[in-house]
């Protein structure tokens, strides 16, 4: 059996994972689990799975998981802090270690995994935007593999002839789309997104996902994202990467060949289909996705995405376009911003608007280490939380 270790196993694909996992008891086996702090579905999570190893970032939910698995005999070592988490990345009986940790706090353990030379299933995309040549680096000298979960990246992965390095740009690729199920703000008016509520902004019409990734969504973000990740993953330049709205999220993404062939992966939204090709890769297995009925859906529609409502996007490929150390900025920024906004600091267009003025602000500079990427990330967020401050009502 195939051991796993997964990097953030209490979230939506955490949670989906372990639902694949539970479908094949012969194939897999869980060794790792980590979580930021979900002490009790990370509890549920190991008297079900018995992993020999969990880690927890907060010390109060490390003690309860472990107050809990005392309760119940259970023999789990439990870590905490953040340095807990690249020893589930490292576990020695994982072979494949499921990232999914949301944001710039899954680089660590993303990178731990991928020098430890372990198939990496990457649904952190930040880890590619903010530290792409490092984790790329990190692959080819540990011979890691690097398996896309992103419905978007793995679509392509699928559509691409196989064995697809990575990092590497396949011959005869014209251009790669990505679509983009346009969010829950898709149809709203320009004048009326100032007053978009966080509870508008996390109701995705298509998808089950995390609270922040689902306000990515709303701003196309999340796409701008995943434009920058798809330039490392697949060996591109953003002048290749197009982004096509397309609501009904049937059609993942699409590869154009130079003889004009396209090739797209279609699917129900359900985010156990990429987890299961990827567990699974080069085989097909089961995943609980219920089978594609094209008739029931109809219609596949598309349209370009409206950049003057939804700048994100602009901003993402200009921060692609520029490289070094933009892309980290911007979503060290955007990570700020939308904390605020959900946090009802900050309205939906200023969002955007706080990204750009840090971008702005920022001196370009190359990213060569480690500690480049962290230092950049940490201006942003400084600069991102000052100009928050100014925005919000009392500030000087």
């Amino acid at each position: 059996m195939k051991g796993i270790a997964i990097l953030g196993s209490t979230g939506s694909i955490g949670v989906s994972t372990l639902d694949v996992v539970r479908r094949h008891p012969g194939r897999f086996r869980i060794v790792a689990l980590a979580a930021r702090a979900n002490a009790e579905r990370l509890l549920e999570q190991c008297l079900e799975f018995e992993p020999a190893l969990a880690a927890v970032v907060e010390p109060e939910a490390a003690r309860r998981l472990e107050a809990g698995l005392r309760r119940h005999g259970l023999a789990t070592e439990v870590k905490e802090g953040e340095s807990a988490l690249a020893d589930v990345a490292r576990h020695p009986d994982a072979e494949q270690v499921m990232a999914a940790i949301v944001g710039a706090a899954g680089l660590l353990p993303t990178l731990a995994a991928a020098s430890a030379g372990k198939r990496v299933l990457l649904a952190n995309k930040e880890s590619l935007v903010c530290a792409g040549q490092l984790l790329m680096d990190a692959v080819a000298a540990s011979g890691a593999e690097l398996v896309p979960i992103d419905s978007e990246h793995n679509a392509v992965f699928q559509c691409l002839p196989q064995p697809a390095a990575a990092g590497r740009r396949p011959p005869g690729i014209r251009r790669i789309v990505l679509t983009a199920s346009g969010g829950p703000l898709r149809g709203h008016a320009a004048a009326a997104l100032d007053a978009v509520t966080p509870e508008q902004a996390v109701a995705h019409p298509n998808w089950s996902m995390g609270r922040k990734i689902s306000v990515d969504s709303a701003t196309l973000m999340n796409k701008g994202l995943e434009l920058i990740e798809a330039c490392w993953l697949f060996g591109v330049g953003p002048e290749l990467v197009d982004v096509v709205v397309h609501p009904q999220s049937v059609i993942h993404s699409m590869v154009e060949y130079a003889d004009g062939s396209v090739l797209a992966q279609l699917g129900n939204p359900d985010m156990r289909t990429p987890i299961a090709h990827a567990l699974g890769w080069p085989e097909r297995i089961e995943s609980g996705v219920e089978s594609l009925d094209l008739v029931r859906v109809g219609q596949l529609d598309f349209e370009p995405p409206d950049l003057e409502r939804f700048p994100c996007l602009r901003l993402a490929r200009e921060a692609a376009r520029s490289g070094g150390t933009a892309p980290v900025v911007l979503n060290a920024a955007n990570e700020v911003a939308v904390e605020a906004f959900l946090g009802r600091r900050l309205n939906f267009t200023g969002i955007a608007g706080v990204i750009e003025s840090v971008l702005d602000r920022h001196d370009l500079r190359q990213v060569t280490d480690l500690e480049d990427a962290l230092a950049a990330d940490a201006w942003a967020r400084t600069a991102a939380l000052e100009l928050i401050a100014r925005r919000e009502p009392g500030s000087a």
